[in-house]
């Protein structure tokens, strides 16, 4: 049986198709970008908008306050600081702590939307500079959280690592926008949880406040601030200006801890005590 021989220029014309086929895929797969080299700190892009659909850390609160301590930092120094919402909220009697076994007696303005509060004292102590509400944070920065963890002077260093969406269930429930990091360092002595480190700053490496400490996650090395937005929405809200955006002293891996010293040894940071609650 003899099978029918196809003309020639048929044969020319699938060979031209199929070589043309094969160029425009190498051509497709040639033209296809690299996938772009991870970008960390200066060189990241700013972080966008909060999301209802960014990764979500639930956080549950007792429904009632029990006395304990946390950190406050001095915002103006006319004697107005900032701490986190749930170390103050409930409480009757709060104190911040100015010498060993002497404190002064604080009022505070809660939040309502936010995991942050204005604690308001007679007399008051150097304000820490904060970020100017144009501030951008960029993943990859570092933050440095000096304060008061487990009732001592203390400090961490982490690495921002995006946003957040921070469920509070309980007392106070709602939910609002965090920025997330990852701890890299803290003080040698300090081991276990960071416990008492709640209503610190967390400062950028030009020793301005981007934010409030609030939580941490232990077991995945994770700190949880507040956005910046949330600090100047506290103010906002209690009507109270901050001293100014000036840039404070710059810190590093290398120096955080004798920074930390010196804010806590002028009471720029200081503990602050729930003493009794309702």
């Amino acid at each position: 049986m003899h099978l029918p021989r196809l003309p020639d220029w048929l044969v020319y014309l699938a060979i031209v198709t199929a070589l043309v086929i094969a160029s425009m895929g190498r051509r497709e797969q040639a033209d296809a970008p690299p996938p772009p080299p991870p970008m960390a700190g200066d060189d990241a892009l700013p972080l966008g908008p909060s999301s209802p659909f960014d990764p979500a850390v639930v956080v549950d609160v007792p429904g009632k306050a029990k006395p304990g301590t946390g950190t406050a930092f001095s915002v103006a120094d006319t004697g107005v600081w900032m701490t986190a919402r749930h170390v103050v909220d409930g409480c009757t009697r709060i104190a911040l702590v100015v010498a060993e076994g002497r404190g002064v007696a604080a009022r505070a303005v809660i939040d309502p939307n936010g995991e942050a509060a204005i604690l308001t004292t007679e007399g008051g102590a150097p304000a820490l500079p904060l970020a100017p509400a144009t501030f951008k944070a960029r993943p990859g920065a570092l933050g440095f959280h000096p304060g008061f963890p487990q009732g001592q002077p203390g400090e961490a260093v982490s690495r921002l690592l995006g946003r957040e969406n921070l469920v509070v269930r309980g007392r106070g429930a709602r939910t609002e926008p965090v920025l997330a990091w990852a701890e890299i360092g803290r003080t040698d002595t300090l081991k276990g949880t960071l416990a008492g480190l709640s209503g610190a700053p967390v400062l950028d490496s030009a020793g301005r406040v981007i934010g409030v400490t609030v939580a941490e996650a232990p077991r995945r090395g994770r700190i949880y601030t507040t956005a910046p937005e949330t600090v100047q929405r506290a103010l906002s809200t209690s009507r109270r200006r901050p001293s100014g955006y000036a840039l404070g002293e710059p810190i590093n891996v290398e120096n955080y801890g004798r920074v930390a010293d010196g804010l806590r040894r002028d009471l720029r940071i200081a503990q602050v005590v729930c003493l009794a609650t309702s």
